[in-house]
């Protein structure tokens, strides 16, 4: 095979690779379902830094206006399955502002040419709701050829 057909081959069959590591984990904990998606999408670890994991799973009774604390068992299983499973990547390891996926700077970069009035939209409701918008977010796939922005 000709050299300059491997290299696009390559890069096409390594982008699997690159979308799985936003999948949810196999390990997930019957709690992270239960407890955390109970009120939002169970975002994947690998969205946020062991340190921002750190900071939201040590202010539960303040998280974003709502208590949500829960049983200390639960807390320590989820803290350090979410600690083990965040990210490694350098682009997404900041420290969350505010602990907020949506305040981080590689967020606002890829949603960057979304208007202000998008996230306003009933269908939308807020920048958190990834599944609004991405119709595979509960899978991990945050794919850009796969939105479904809602007229409304």
């Amino acid at each position: 095979m000709k050299t300059y057909l491997l290299i696009p081959l390559l890069t096409f069959l390594a982008m699997p690779v690159y979308a799985a590591k936003m999948s949810m984990p196999i390990d997930a904990p019957k709690s992270y379902e239960a407890e955390c998606a109970s009120c939002h999408m169970a975002y994947p670890p690998a969205l946020l830094s062991e340190k921002s994991w750190s900071n939201v799973m040590s202010s539960l009774s303040k998280h974003f206006g709502t208590d949500a604390s829960i049983d200390e068992k639960d807390k320590s299983e989820l803290t350090a399955w979410l600690k083990k499973n965040a990210t490694t990547r350098q682009k997404y390891s900041e420290t969350a502002p505010e602990n907020r996926i949506t305040k981080t700077s590689w967020f606002i970069r890829k949603h960057d040419e979304v208007r202000p009035d998008v996230w306003k939209r009933a269908g939308v409701k807020s920048p958190a709701n990834c599944s609004a918008c991405h119709v595979d977010a509960a899978k991990g796939d945050f794919n850009e050829d796969r939105i479904r922005i809602p007229a409304k």
